[in-house]
């Protein structure tokens, strides 16, 4: 019973095969692979972007953070919810990356960002002129920090304020394929079509073994982002390890049915713990990421039969009464199955 990351859970089998196979013999390196060919013409049919530059790299900090550093300037502002992972999680990964640049949380329910808050954040900033930070990108995650998903209307409506501005807009989908399962949009329409320039296309949470893809739609800052990356110390030599991940996710829609099964399972989990006396949910449950709170007596239940999840936002005191409704945050995986998931609502019911 482990809920508390997705990033816990282990590698596909299709994937482990994969790697097996791509340590036999030799292949090009540096991304000159001919696994990485295969990757490159896959997503770009899959996001139907023909054009579109496609780069792995080895984790969520790396893609973001590089994809940001495509688009912003060191004194430029990057637009994000304040919950938000680049925002809160990951070390100021992307100002050292951008040189410098701000970060500008914009606070909204459920870890989305409202059209009018963003419209009034742009109104707001940049208005001293060489002494104030400059407008440059507009980043959203989905799936979100809550649990929640954008919808490619959501998504459009909040791009097209950035565009007007002149910004550049960036997706973090280290749970991409979550949304997609979710919305039921395709790739294309959740992001080009809906106005996303730069997307970070996640995979590690979602079965692979360590690997992202960075999908830059404008193919114009394709070089940019190679002397990035290298740089920065993220070109990796035996890249064919990385590409053979990814075309194993990608082979008959793995990408699509892990996802699946996490999102399933995560619903099954959030409706039974929805229905247990004095519980409620925090967020709605739309992915794979459960935010709920519930009586500490059942948290006493389930903790001593063995279920891993983490209290949230912060642990709370380690004694208190049985009644005290504490808060959590439950991460379903591509592996879940519906006896840890039964094995939790039965202990917490018990």
């Amino acid at each position: 019973m482990y809920f508390a990351s997705d990033n816990a859970s282990g590698a596909a089998p299709q994937v482990m095969a994969a790697l097996a196979r791509a340590n036999e013999g030799y292949d090009k390196s540096y991304g000159n692979d001919a696994i990485m060919d295969r990757v490159r013409a896959k997503i770009r049919a899959i996001f139907e972007a023909p054009e579109a530059a496609v780069y792995l790299v080895v984790n969520g900090t790396t893609a973001n953070s590089l994809a940001l550093s495509i688009g912003c300037p060191p004194w430029g502002s990057v637009f994000c919810h304040q919950d938000a992972h680049i925002n809160v999680d990951e070390c100021n990964a992307p100002e050292f990356f951008t040189n410098g640049a701000k970060l500008i949380g914009i606070a909204g329910d459920h870890g989305k960002i409202a059209p009018q808050a963003l419209a009034q954040a742009i109104a707001t900033t940049g208005q001293g002129g060489v002494h104030g930070a400059q407008r440059a990108m507009l980043s959203l995650t989905n799936v979100t920090e809550a649990g929640t998903v954008y919808t490619p209307a959501e998504v459009h409506a909040l791009t097209s304020l950035a565009h007007a501005d002149g910004q550049i807009c960036h997706m973090d989908g280290a749970r991409f394929a979550n949304a997609i399962v979710a919305t039921r949009a395709t790739p294309a329409e959740m992001t080009w079509k809906s106005g996303i320039d730069v997307l970070s296309f996640g995979g590690t949470k979602n079965g692979l073994m360590g690997v992202e893809a960075v999908v830059i739609f404008d193919p114009a800052k394709a070089w940019e982002f190679e002397l990035r990356r290298k740089r920065s110390g993220h070109l990796i030599s035996k890249h064919r390890f990385l590409s053979a991940q990814m075309e194993a996710y990608l082979d008959d829609d793995l990408w699509l049915q892990l996802a699946t099964v996490a999102n399933a399972a995560a619903k099954r989990l959030s409706n039974g713990i929805a229905a247990h006396p004095g519980a409620r949910l925090t967020h709605p449950t739309e992915a794979n990421i459960v935010f709920a709170s519930w009586p500490r007596a059942g948290h006493d239940r389930v903790k001593m039969a063995g279920a891993a999840y983490y209290f949230w936002p912060f642990d709370p005191s380690p004694s208190g009464p049985a009644e005290e409704p504490l808060s959590a945050r439950l991460v379903t995986s591509w592996c879940t199955t519906t006896a840890e998931v039964d094995g939790f609502l039965s202990a917490l019911n018990a």
